[in-house]
């Protein structure tokens, strides 16, 4: 295999970024045919496609990885404009982070405002049982997520445990759960949704029921509507202790002692820059402040 040119890179990246050919010509002030010029010279110089030819055109596992390095040589090119001061006045480095809502409702927005000041960030919203596929896709350089092994290319470092604790209205516990929240009673109750990658409403049922169990469901994919929805009696829902802590008006727990715990791990390109280094550590640093402690490895 050849090396990879830099500018076929950037084509490849910028086609997944802006979604065609033809707006990723625009992007970079060329041509579409030359734009489809470097992808075939791309192509053969990998010697495997890196492009499906889809709507929306996605990446194969080769052009992931081509993607990312081109990522990465943006962000490496933009630190070494900085040393050679030729950049004082020039644009803010961009950098792309994935966070699961809860995260980003209640810790890890305060920690990237300490590094606002110097970048230019955008916060993709995912849930942290999916967020990887926008790192390895090379959407992000980095991700919240509750995964451990490390996408390749990246390292992975564990942030702690986010805990999640089941609440409802005073109004709805009287009428639901006047006797306390028994098997039978959960099985029956609404349930608040944040939309339907939401797993941790049936993990608490799983661990309190042993029989089937369907109840009717909300989806309300916002932090503020799916604590709103709670509060309104719509049904019960588990939200995480930060934010019962910081906000617990009309919200009382359902289950005294019960709750769901999800480990999260941070996640980032291994050859990443002075910028991402910094986000990296505003984050690492909040966890350590605001989450449970990670679990120790046996």
């Amino acid at each position: 295999m050849r090396l990879v040119d830099p500018g076929q890179a950037e084509a490849l990246a910028a086609i997944i970024e802006k979604g065609s050919f033809e707006a990723a010509a625009s992007t970079l002030s060329v041509s579409p045919s030359a734009i489809s010029q470097r992808i075939r010279a791309l192509e053969v110089a990998v010697g495997r496609p890196v492009l499906t030819r889809t709507r929306p055109l996605r990446p194969t596992g080769a052009g992931e990885a081509i993607v990312r390095f081109a990522r990465q040589l943006e962000l490496l090119s933009a630190d070494l404009a900085t040393e050679l001061d030729s950049a004082r006045d020039g644009p803010r480095r961009r950098i792309t982070i994935v966070a699961n809502g809860d995260s980003l409702h209640t810790w890890v927005l305060p920690a990237l405002a300490r590094v606002a000041d110097t970048l230019q960030l955008e916060i993709l919203r995912e849930d942290e049982d999916y967020s990887l596929d926008l790192l390895r896709s090379g959407a992000a350089s980095a991700a919240i997520t509750s995964v451990a092994a490390p996408v390749q290319g990246c390292s992975s470092q564990p942030l702690g445990v986010m805990r999640y604790v089941p609440v409802c209205s005073v109004d709805f516990r009287d009428t639901w759960f006047a006797d306390g929240a028994t098997p039978e009673r959960l099985s029956r109750a609404p349930v608040v949704l944040f939309d339907r990658k939401d797993d941790l409403q049936d993990q608490y049922l799983r661990s309190r029921i042993r029989s089937a169990f369907d109840p009717p469901r909300h989806f309300l994919p916002a932090a503020q509507a799916f604590a709103d929805a709670i509060r309104f009696g719509m049904g019960w829902g588990l939200v995480s202790e930060l934010e019962l802590r910081s906000d617990p008006q009309g919200l009382v727990l359902l289950d005294p002692g019960g709750h769901v715990d999800v480990p999260l791990y941070w996640q980032q390109w291994r050859h990443g820059s002075t910028s991402l280094a910094a986000v990296s550590d505003a984050v690492l640093r909040s966890a350590a402040l605001l989450l449970h402690p990670p679990a120790r490895r046996s």
